[in-house]
């Protein structure tokens, strides 16, 4: 198995995901469907199959750093952690730029939220945070507390 050529699609994929949330004002139910499910199930399907099909030799675990760091050791295990925080990271943007929708947030609040998403996972996702927080309060739906 040629573990060079799965990670290439891999992040080909995630990428057009990523492409299609940026474009997502213009085709939001497409955007829904192609990058907040049928690329996350896609990368899904994939992490499986090289967890369970092509796992390593068991070493490492869950328990400790060291374990990790010893599961993390194996191509096969980095590659299927890998494929996990491309599908993760990208159903999270799908779901950053739904919400957005939903809630009226201008996507100019929401573009510096995706690639932050993208390279840093959390951090995007608490950038949007901020931003839905942001947005509320300038909108009058949060009041501030009487004193």
């Amino acid at each position: 198995m040629n573990l060079e050529l799965l990670f290439s699609a891999a992040g080909v994929l995630a990428m057009v995901g990523w492409l299609v949330l940026l474009a997502s004002p213009f085709i939001p139910e497409w955007s829904d469907k192609i990058a907040g499910r049928i690329i996350p199930i896609a990368l899904s399907i994939g992490y499986v199959v090289l967890s369970v099909f092509f796992s390593s030799e068991g070493d490492g675990g869950f328990g400790s750093l060291a374990d990790v760091a010893q599961l993390f050791s194996h191509q096969e295990a980095l590659l299927a952690g890998w494929v996990h925080f491309l599908a993760f990271d990208l159903f999270v943007g799908a779901w950053i730029c739904k919400t957005a929708r939903q809630e009226q947030l201008s996507f100019w609040l929401v573009i510096p939220c995706l690639p932050l998403t993208f390279l840093f996972g959390p951090a995007g996702f608490l950038a949007f945070s901020l931003a839905r927080f942001l947005g509320r309060a300038s909108s009058g739906l949060i009041k501030a507390p009487s004193i």
